[in-house]
């Protein structure tokens, strides 16, 4: 079966003009990158003196500058890294238990589910921020953004991985219980991974969420990487600089974030692709 029973291949008039609009689009965003910057040079934003500091090593507040910036990123990787693995425990339970559960749990469950869905994340950081310590719990600014974080994004991986144990075909499932596997051995060897298998482009995109969310720390005054560019800000008055840095940076973490997730993709197909020639052979043999 080929494409072309779904749509029709373009001919050479649609193959010109989608060259011709690709071509205009392309040129419209060069057009608005010029204007941009020089609008920007106009106005003094490309000069020396509001760059060198981010940029140039031999700037005499280089060094300080990053100091404080490593500080920053550092206190927003480990928030986004707790609320990354508390978050895919807690919502893997949760899937399971919505799963599996008897009816009355299973709605229970549900109902947290969808009250956590509905409120804003803003609202979770700045209500353990400001409950928690109303009921004996004083903790630090990190944990309270990263309970937040937690309890907002723990409900929709639960609904990730969800989706993904009720993609797989009923047959296997029913397969591993004919062979005396219990319901555990199911969900854990059969079940659960192929589903983060199947699911994994949609976790990756909300692991991209949870370390984009960490800039939510500065209303719990966590010291993190926008709460450091808000001083160099105060103290260099360069804000668009600054924050061009900080924006490439969160880029970066969430480019590698995604090309972690392929490499760990492409080496479980790799796995699971070893495994079945390994069991061919052992047929093969058995057959000889």
């Amino acid at each position: 079966m080929t494409n072309a029973v779904l749509y029709e291949a373009p001919g050479p008039q649609a193959k010109r003009r989608s060259l011709v609009a690709s071509a205009a689009v392309g040129l419209l965003l060069l057009a608005v990158v010029g204007w941009v910057l020089y609008t920007l040079g106009t106005r003094g934003q490309l000069t020396a003196e509001k760059w060198g500091p981010l940029l140039d090593p031999t700037n005499g507040t280089f060094t300080a500058l990053w100091g404080l910036m490593g500080t920053g990123l550092l206190g927003t990787l480990t928030a986004a890294a707790l609320a990354m693995v508390f978050s895919l425990v807690i919502g893997t339970l949760l899937a399971i238990t919505r799963v599996v559960s008897a009816p009355w749990y299973r709605w229970l469950v549900v109902g947290v589910i969808e009250l956590l869905r509905g409120i804003p994340v803003v609202i979770m950081v700045f209500f353990a921020f400001r409950v928690l310590p109303s009921v004996g719990l004083d903790l630090s600014p990190m944990w309270f953004l990263v309970i937040g974080l937690t309890a907002y994004n723990s409900v929709i991986i639960a609904e990730i991985v969800r989706a993904g144990i009720l993609s797989l075909p009923k047959g296997q499932s029913e397969a591993a219980y004919a062979i005396g596997l219990r319901r555990g051995q199911v969900l854990s060897t059969v079940l659960l991974p192929q589903a983060f298998r199947a699911m994994l482009p949609a976790l990756i995109s909300q692991l991209v969420v949870i370390v984009k969310d960490t800039s939510l720390g500065f209303i719990v005054a966590y010291v993190d990487v926008v709460r450091e560019a808000q001083v160099i800000i105060q103290n260099l008055g360069n804000p668009i600089q600054t924050y061009i840095v900080v924006g490439a940076i969160f880029i970066l973490i969430n480019y590698a974030l995604s090309r972690l997730a392929v490499y760990t993709e492409r080496r479980m197909s790799q796995g699971r692709k070893g495994k079945l020639g390994a069991v061919a052979v052992d047929d093969t043999g058995r057959d000889a």
